[in-house]
Parts: C-alpha cells; sequence; structure tokens
C-alpha cells in the first residue's frame, strides 16, 4: 500500500456504500430491515450521516438523494407545511434551492413478508465497514465477512458471521462466530469521517516487508497491566502497533491526512480536504452534531406578515414545482388544476396569483448573498413571529384561522399573587403544531461553536444543493407565561452591575476560550452569553418543569421548555416569556393535564411551591453559594441536579445559564432575586 491517503485504495480502506465497487459478482444489496426509530431520534440523535448502533452492527443513514429512490416508489409525496421555517432554512449556506419540507420515509407495516426492496424506509449504509471477529480476532473488511439475516420478523437479528472461525488454537469452527465493527474511525473538524486505515498503520504508512498486498490483521484487546488497549498485528510480517498510540495530541501527529471522505453520500468531497485528523471512538457524542431549527407553527396571517413572502411556496406546495413552471404563462390552467383539487388557492386573485407564479420562479440567489444574509441572520428572529403573535388576543380554540396552523389559544386570568409576582399574562395552549427541519450536520463541535459555519456544515446531498429538507411535526400542549417588562427591565439593570454577574461573564469567557473551536477565535464571548433575563426565565422555567411534572400526568422528561427572553433593538421589542410544552410526533392530541395547570388557581399553587422548593436544596450551603471562579468555567449557579437542572430532553441549553439567586433571595446572596424584587 502507498502511505498517503489522497485516493481510495480497494476494499482494504473504501469499502463504500452496498460494495459495488468491491466485487459486483459478490456484492449484492441487501433491501431488508434492519431496525428501527422514531421520526425525532433520526432527526436529533441518527440523522444522515450519524452512526446508529443496532444490536450486531452499526449503520449510517444515507443521504437525501437515496432517499428521492424511496419517495419515487411510493407515488404521491407528503410535504410539511411550515413557511417560515423553510424561510429560515432557506439561509443556510447551499438550502437556498430547497423549495419543501418532507417527513421521513416509512416502512409501510405488512402482515407478511414484502417483496424485496418494498418494505424501505430510511436507507442507511453499514459503516465502519471494518469488523473484528470475536472468535480469532481477524481484522478484516466485511467482503471477508458473511452477512446473515434470515428472519424477514426479526430485524434485530442481523449480523456479521466469520464461517469456518479458526479460533484462537487454529481449528476450523464449526458454529459461525460473530464479528463485531472495529471502533475506530478518523473525523475531521469540516465534517468528514473514514475508516481508520488500520493497514497502514501497523506497517507506519510502508508497505508490508512481506511483499502481501493485503496482509492478514488481528486486533487483540488487553485488559490488564496499564489499561485496556487494543493493537493491531499484521499476519504476515509479524509488525505489530497499540491503537492508543494515536490518541492525544502527540498521536495527531502520527496520522494520514484527511481525505474528505462523506459515507453517507458515498462520495469524497470534490473540494478535496487536507484538514489533521482526529481519532474517535464509535458511539463518541462528538461524531455528529445535528443542525436543526424548529417553530411553533403561527397561524401565518397574524405572524408578523409572513404570508405575502409565501405565496410561492403555498402555490408550489398544492400544484408542483414542474406545474407551475410549465404553466407559468397560462394562469387559467394553474387555475383549473388548483379547483379540479379544491385548493382554496383557487380563490386567489389574478394578482395574488401571478405574484406566486414570479416567487416560485425567482432565480436562487448566489452563494454570497446568501453567506451575506446568514451573517445578519440571528437565531433569535426565529422566535420574534412567535413572540409577536402571542401578544395578540387568542381568537378562541375552534377559529377558522387557526386549523391550518393546528394552534390554538385561551387567554387566562392572571391570579391576584401572581400578579404580585409581575406575572403580566397566561394562556393556555389547548392544541399546537411544532416543526423541526435539519438543513446538515457537524463533527467535532457544535455548530455554535464555530465562527465559519458555513463551511463546517456537512451536506445531506451529493450535489450540495437540495431541494428539499428533512422536517418533522409534532402536537401537543402546554402553558404560556409573560413577566412584566418593566420588572424585568428594572432587575435585569440591578443584576448587569453586581459581583456575581461579572463573575458568570469572566466564567463564561474562560469556558469559551477554552472549549470552543479553533474557528472562533474571532467571535466576541459577549456576543454569545445570553442576558440575565434568559437566566431568570430559564431557571424558573426548570422549577416550573419539576413542579408541573407532579400533577399534570407527564414525566419532566416528557416536557419541554422555549424561551423568549432578549433585549430590545431596532428591529425587535424585548421579549420575557416562556412556555412549557409536551409534544408526541405519533399522537394529534395529549392528556390536557398542563392545559389544567393554567387555570389561575392551579397555575398559582405550582408556581408557590416551584418557588418554595427552589429556596432549598440537600445540596445547600454549597449549591446556594456556587459561584465560578478562575480557572472554573462552569455556566451555572446556584443549580444541580437536585434543585434546578432538567433533563436533556427538556432543557434546551443543555443545563447551562441556571442560578436560583435569580429567583429568589438565598442565603448569602439578599437582594438578586426576581421574585422577592418584584413583591
Amino acid at each position: 500500500m502507498t502511505d498517503t491517503l489522497d485516493e481510495p485504495v480497494g476494499d482494504i480502506l473504501d469499502p463504500l456504500g452496498d460494495l459495488d465497487a468491491v466485487d459486483s459478482q459478490k456484492a449484492t444489496k441487501n433491501r431488508a430491515r434492519v431496525g428501527s426509530a422514531r421520526p425525532s431520534n433520526l432527526l436529533y440523535n441518527y440523522g444522515p450521516g450519524a452512526i446508529m448502533d443496532l444490536p450486531h452492527f452499526t449503520v449510517m443513514p444515507a443521504g437525501l438523494d437515496d432517499w428521492d429512490r424511496i419517495w419515487a416508489r411510493r407515488g404521491s409525496i407528503p410535504t410539511v407545511y411550515a413557511p417560515r421555517l423553510l424561510d429560515a432554512v432557506r439561509r443556510f449556506p447551499g438550502q437556498f434551492s430547497v423549495r419543501e419540507l418532507r417527513p421521513f420515509p416509512w416502512a409501510p407495516k405488512r402482515n407478511q413478508a414484502s417483496k424485496e426492496g418494498d418494505d424501505l424506509g430510511v436507507p442507511s449504509r453499514v459503516f465502519p465497514q471494518w469488523l473484528r471477529c470475536t472468535g480469532c480476532d481477524l481484522l478484516a473488511p466485511l467482503t471477508r465477512f458473511n452477512y446473515v439475516n434470515t428472519n424477514p420478523f426479526r430485524p434485530d437479528m442481523a449480523r456479521f458471521e466469520h464461517a469456518k472461525c479458526p479460533g484462537h488454537r487454529g481449528k476450523p469452527s464449526k458454529v459461525p462466530r460473530q464479528a463485531v465493527p472495529a471502533r475506530f474511525l478518523l473525523a475531521c473538524p469540516d465534517g468528514h469521517i473514514d475508516e481508520f486505515p488500520y493497514d497502514w498503520w501497523v506497517h507506519h504508512g510502508e508497505a508490508c516487508p512481506a511483499g502481501v498486498e493485503r496482509a492478514p490483521l488481528k486486533m487483540t484487546e488487553r485488559t490488564v497491566g496499564k489499561g485496556a488497549s487494543a493493537t493491531v498485528h499484521c499476519g504476515a510480517c509479524g509488525q505489530s502497533r497499540p491503537m492508543n498510540a494515536a490518541q492525544g495530541e502527540a498521536g495527531r501527529d502520527k496520522l494520514p491526512r484527511c481525505r474528505g471522505r462523506h459515507p453517507h453520500l458515498g462520495m469524497f468531497d470534490p473540494r478535496g480536504c487536507r484538514n489533521a485528523t482526529r481519532l474517535m471512538l464509535l458511539g463518541a457524542s462528538n461524531l455528529w452534531f445535528p443542525a436543526t431549527q424548529s417553530i411553533v407553527v403561527m397561524p401565518e396571517s397574524e405572524s408578523a406578515g409572513a404570508a405575502a413572502n409565501d405565496l410561492g411556496y403555498l402555490l408550489v406546495t398544492e400544484a408542483g414545482h414542474k406545474r407551475v413552471e410549465k404553466y407559468q404563462d397560462r394562469l387559467d390552467r394553474i387555475r383549473e388544476f388548483l379547483e379540479d383539487e379544491d385548493s382554496e388557492l383557487a380563490a386567489w386573485s389574478d394578482e395574488q396569483l401571478r405574484t406566486a407564479v414570479e416567487q416560485a420562479l425567482a432565480p436562487e440567489p448566489t452563494e454570497e448573498e446568501v453567506y451575506e444574509a446568514l451573517e445578519k441572520w440571528d437565531p433569535i428572529d426565529l422566535l420574534v413571529p412567535e413572540w409577536n403573535y402571542l401578544q395578540q388576543e387568542p381568537l378562541g380554540p375552534q377559529h377558522e384561522a387557526d386549523k391550518q396552523s393546528g394552534l390554538a389559544l385561551t387567554k387566562q386570568d392572571v391570579q391576584v399573587e401572581l400578579e404580585k409576582f409581575s406575572v403580566s399574562r397566561v394562556l393556555s395552549i389547548d392544541r399546537l403544531r411544532k416543526v423541526n427541519a435539519v438543513v446538515g450536520f457537524t463533527r467535532i463541535d457544535e455548530m455554535e461553536r464555530a465562527n465559519d459555519m458555513p463551511a463546517r456544515i456537512a451536506p445531506l446531498t451529493r450535489s450540495g444543493r437540495p431541494t428539499w429538507a428533512v422536517a418533522t411535526e409534532d402536537r401537543g400542549e402546554g402553558i404560556y407565561l409573560q413577566l412584566d417588562e418593566d420588572a424585568v427591565g428594572r432587575w435585569e439593570t440591578k443584576i448587569e452591575a453586581t459581583d456575581l454577574w461579572k463573575a458568570h461573564r469572566a466564567a463564561h469567557e474562560r469556558n469559551f476560550n477554552a472549549r470552543y473551536s479553533e474557528t472562533s477565535k474571532d467571535v466576541d464571548p459577549d456576543s454569545r452569553l445570553l442576558p440575565p433575563r434568559y437566566w431568570l426565565l430559564h431557571t424558573l422555567s426548570h422549577v416550573l418543569i419539576r413542579e408541573m411534572a407532579m400533577y399534570s400526568g407527564y414525566s419532566a422528561a416528557s416536557l419541554t421548555e422555549r424561551i423568549y427572553a432578549w433585549a430590545p433593538n431596532e428591529d425587535r421589542p424585548p421579549a420575557a416569556g416562556l412556555m412549557i410544552i409536551t409534544t408526541a410526533s405519533d399522537s394529534d392530541g395529549t392528556l390536557g393535564g398542563l392545559v389544567q395547570l393554567s387555570r389561575p388557581d392551579q397555575l398559582w399553587r405550582v408556581t408557590e411551591r416551584a418557588l418554595e422548593r427552589a429556596k432549598r436544596c440537600s445540596s445547600d450551603p454549597v449549591c446556594a453559594q456556587r459561584t465560578p471562579k478562575d480557572p472554573e468555567d462552569f455556566l451555572h449557579g446556584a443549580a444541580c441536579h437536585t434543585c434546578a437542572m432538567a433533563s436533556e430532553t427538556s432543557c434546551e441549553r443543555a443545563n447551562r445559564f441556571l442560578d436560583r439567586r435569580f429567583l429568589l433571595d438565598l442565603p448569602g446572596a439578599p437582594g438578586l432575586g426576581f421574585f422577592d424584587f418584584a413583591g
């Protein structure tokens, strides 16, 4: 083998996809089901490019190009209506050609075994494709093993086996031994991931001295002595090399440069890549971070005038882009089709229809224009229309305008005691629809930790310009609670001058400089620090979630938060509110437990008890007086898993930016609590 990894080298380093390029005579495509997952898992944990653990091996969901073939087989293609989210998706680099949102392709349920290929849902590829035999430690690409999946109703039994395994004694076994994925990978910050070059590694980048082109390899595990370690052995020349030599900063210099591989796309990055690679373990949490956006769908005509810019999207959704393009000069043909489909768009005037056609066929913006728009775009922009709509008087649960959005709000009276605590507005969310979309993913660092985000987000299609994006719909209920802006503004001004806030600000700067990506050197840490009002509402949300779980009938992990907290500027008014919701992707409704708690007497009782519990923690006084000091860089104060932290499924900030001292006056920190300040 060569001493570089610039090009794919046979099936040793690059057994791509379904092995078509390896041996078309031996390789056959397997279209059997190997597992299942909820849409939310595929969005946030195991999307395209991620590695999903199955009982006996691992797979990587393929890119959207392979999904297109699944949808083509289905005939009609469902779409998800969320114009505001679609607009946010189109702001991302490489996404400006997206014209619609689609759900995940699902495998239809059948009572009997289906034909080959008919039961496909989300297509995936085996990755990594280097396996190790559990009987003899053979380390080889999967072409050396047999794939077994004899029961179409038991996908959990799918596995790879080593037939006639000689074991450690050299005697062939009558029973095949299972092969498991070799757990080492190479990754780079630009989203590329590759098989670890075991042959290259054990021979120190040189050809095997024995002259064998594809030398037999073994991987042995040592679990005694200096700790667990794996060692690769060459059966031809006798050389061996431990894998721990590739770990850490010292090990990076020994690894090859990145080849720019995207296994989920079955290709190498056409731009190339010469980044330094990092040794990664299968299952590492930083192998895949989703780049997602989500909204609570509001009636578009009422939320910041969004509908005026969405006529083209609505028309394409109803009539299809090809039909609009074909009959762009024949509005009567388009209207005729809309009438045949009983579409509400058939009532549009000729002017509206003409505007919609122009929007649908408008030229795509240049990449420079997209990057320029992205630099100006703030994630808060996605929340502002929701905040604006929540300030209006609700029209009622059964109002016609709310049917398309799926939102039903009811205004509740604010209990007198809550008014004293500066709670100014309460809404029960009888029904809501939350839509989430994925636009790509990053590796090594989360999306928010980089300054050059456009270059870091890995594509989901081979062209890098998808025409649709993946989205999921969740439906549920919730509570909306808003604080008085004047009281919040006065409290925030007071907090910003305290030593506690200065300590949090300094800790955030240390955290940013120590843990964020090298590409964020030019980013001002203060620009990523959330204001005191966010800490206040975030902590309040957590203590309410913990208390509401005891009365609502839902587990605390099933309740999630949505925080509206930002200072005013030229483009948006100030916000100080929170939403606690529960949603499910497989249900049209929920139990109504949160709506019940939004009633005045119930909400006051829950809030009073939540604040009462927040006064004390079993870890006090340590928890109550926790303040970061140099060199500490944690991003919370008086908060721990006993008192204020929530499950990761509930918190939108991974339990950062929390401090009970901002809620109430705790011993040793008088005059900081908002509710004592407001009351």
